[in-house]
């Protein structure tokens, strides 16, 4: 299984929204196949490893990190292949929870006289595709919250400037982190004082989306996220637009998305239901301030990536990284828990530690 794992793993950044999948068969105590799913719409891990072991399937032992399917999707569904294939075992580290699959795999293979077994390296499987299975559980993509900051949680000075806080490794790496998502989010803010494009490094071969969060849609028509909207789908999600505005930015590819809000906000509930409904698994949210700190205030958020440089900023009115309503007690202070550093020492020449950049999972207590 662990080997699956390690297979499933080489599709990480590609795969989306669809999970990273790996397949071994051993027989005999020898490997005869093995697979990992590569993109979405290709071959699914099970089949190309069962194609790869040919007649030598027959009596083997199929591992897989991932409950095989067993509905018609953009491909035929795996389970009824593997039933077809002779295998006399197959072992599943995690159930599907998709309500197309959620335990029919598994039926439809104990069916046909194959011996099934799960659970086995579960908790690899399930940090393996965290965002597959939040989104399914709780009907919103999966939110990691990316801020880059001094050493006294600045991002920007009080004019908005924050080129550049972080060093260029660390540019680098929360680029690499945008690819690993199905999309990435801002609020107009960012958008009109940087003017990003908001690709990530290395480019994925898939739809990757731009947000905007921008209520009164001020997304101006020459900024480099909506002349580059037909290369990389951008959004700009708005309570009050300017339907002349909305028809220059709709001319120019820009997905216009009337939300519900209020008091001049867009609701953040609404707008990620609206994501997940339009196939949008996971989302990296880079700020501003106010943006961050909304998705804090509401607790909608999974992951926070902190990327830290060896700097003090000072001043009241130099900008927070998470702004938005004023907790009144510690107590409030949501808890997280240290994931692992982001980089490696290719920066240990260029700023503070590499331990310093970390990605904290979000504590949230059981229920």
């Amino acid at each position: 299984m662990a080997r699956a794992l390690d297979l499933a793993e080489r599709g990480r950044g590609e795969t989306n929204p669809n999970p990273m999948v790996g397949c071994v068969i051993v027989k005999g105590g020898r490997l005869v196949g093995q697979a990992w799913h590569r993109r979405a719409g290709a071959p699914h891990a099970e089949v190309l490893a069962l194609e790869q072991a040919g007649t030598r399937a027959r009596g083997a032992t199929l591992y897989v990190n991932l409950e095989p399917c067993a509905h018609q999707g953009r491909t035929p569904p795996c389970a009824p292949r593997l039933a077809a294939g002779g295998l006399r075992r197959v072992v599943v580290a995690a159930r599907d929870p998709n309500p197309a699959v959620d335990g029919r795999g598994l039926a439809r293979l104990r069916r046909s006289g194959i011996t099934v077994t799960t659970g086995v390296m579960e908790s690899d499987a399930l940090l393996l595709n965290e965002p597959f299975f939040v989104a399914v559980g709780r009907r919103r993509p999966f939110v990691l919250l990316k801020a880059a900051l001094t050493l006294d949680g600045k991002i920007a000075t009080r004019d908005g400037d924050s080129k550049w806080i972080t060093s260029p490794a660390q540019r680098r790496e929360a680029r690499r982190l945008r690819r690993l998502h199905d999309a990435v989010a801002v609020g107009i803010g960012t958008v009109l004082a940087d003017d990003p494009r908001l690709l990530p490094r290395p480019a994925v071969h898939r739809p990757f989306h731009r947000i905007v969060f921008d209520a009164d849609l001020r997304l101006p028509p020459d900024s480099r996220l909506a002349r580059s909207a037909r290369r990389s789908p951008v959004w700009a999600i708005c309570v009050r637009p300017d339907a002349l505005r909305r028809r220059r930015l709709e001319a120019l590819g820009v997905l216009v998305v009337s939300a519900r809000g209020r008091g001049g906000r867009v609701s953040l509930p609404w707008a990620l239901g609206e994501m997940r409904r339009r196939g949008i698994w996971s989302v990296m949210v880079e700020g501003g301030s106010e943006l961050l700190g909304s998705f804090l205030s509401q607790r909608l958020l999974d992951q926070v990536a902190l990327f830290r440089a060896p700097l003090l900023l000072g001043g009241r009115q130099s900008r927070p990284a998470f702004g938005g309503p004023e907790p009144s007690r510690v107590a409030d202070a949501l808890r997280l828990t240290r994931r692992s550093p982001l980089l490696g020492r290719e920066r240990a020449a260029e700023a503070a530690p590499p331990a310093d950049d970390v990605l904290f999972d979000v504590w949230y207590p059981a229920r």
